[in-house]
């Protein structure tokens, strides 16, 4: 069965600065597909998808360029700014360029918009639409408080297929389930959306997490979602704050069990972004 880690990043601070990294982070280095491709390699996964990580223009054609030299990236889920009036020509650009094949989704850091109903705004709804007319995926990157316009969203738009993100950011070091479960209970409802097991370690207490910290959440989106619609993603090199890779891509194993027919750790993500 290939292995397909669906969410990661990379960047490279000798290019652009990545503002939201703290001056006192150990992520505040170059991490390269170099560097993952050594840990995926060891831990089995054969395939990935790299997530764009900054909203300035210049980073999609870099990940498309890069996805189209290195064998492991299978995907990008890349930037435009969803409120451009030629979102749709910009999209058609974008798969015109070297790797332009590689574009399979869309993704804005709708966690820092302060709007928490950013998403319904008509601007961005209709570059949603075109994102569906050019046949991508959008990836929702949202915190618990934003998951009910993301429902909405999702409801006015049910050709486009949403990803949510590190299933919606739960208050996993809090212990809280609530309104995190419902919301996300009310989003998978809908068909034209799925979930990323991903992002989990870092939402827990960091230094003291144990795999059944996280089991609550987990179970809440497999029972909500179902295995074929969950995608397993490392959210490296950010989840190094909590886990190396191997015990990322471990404790997902162990969270998930019997449940997984192929599906999460594969097959989702390759039906879902065209792999």
């Amino acid at each position: 069965m290939t292995v397909v880690d669906a969410h990661h990043h990379v960047w490279d601070l000798a290019v652009r600065d990545q503002d939201w990294i703290a001056a006192d982070s150990p992520l505040r280095r170059t991490f390269t597909i170099e560097d993952l491709t050594a840990e995926a390699r060891a831990a089995g996964v054969e395939r990935t998808v790299l997530v764009q990580t900054v909203t300035v223009p210049e980073e999609t054609p870099e990940f498309l360029a890069l996805a189209a030299g290195h064998e492991l990236v299978a995907g990008v889920v890349g930037w435009t700014d969803l409120t451009r009036p030629d979102i749709a020509d910009e999209l058609a650009r974008l798969r015109e360029l070297p790797g332009g094949s590689w574009l399979k989704g869309i993704r804005h850091q709708v966690q820092g918009e302060p709007d928490p109903g950013w998403l319904l705004r008509p601007d961005v709804r209709r570059g949603l639409a075109a994102v569906a007319d050019a046949g991508l995926v959008y990836d929702l990157v949202v915190l618990p408080h934003q998951l009910p316009a993301c429902v909405k969203a999702a409801e006015s738009l049910p050709r486009l297929t949403f990803v949510l993100d590190h299933a919606g950011k739960p208050p996993i070091a809090s212990g809280a389930l609530e309104p995190w479960a419902t919301d996300v209970r009310a989003l998978a409802a809908l068909p034209n959306t799925v979930c990323k097991l991903s992002g989990l370690v870092t939402e827990a207490d960091i230094a003291h997490w144990t795999v059944d910290d996280l089991r609550p959440y987990a179970d809440t989106v497999l029972d909500a979602f179902g295995p074929d619609r969950v995608m397993y993603g490392s959210d490296w090199p950010v989840c190094t704050l909590g886990a190396s890779y191997g015990e990322v891509l471990d404790a997902a194993r162990q969270l998930t069990g019997a449940q997984d027919s192929g599906q999460i750790f594969g097959g989702t993500a390759v039906r879902v972004y065209d792999l």
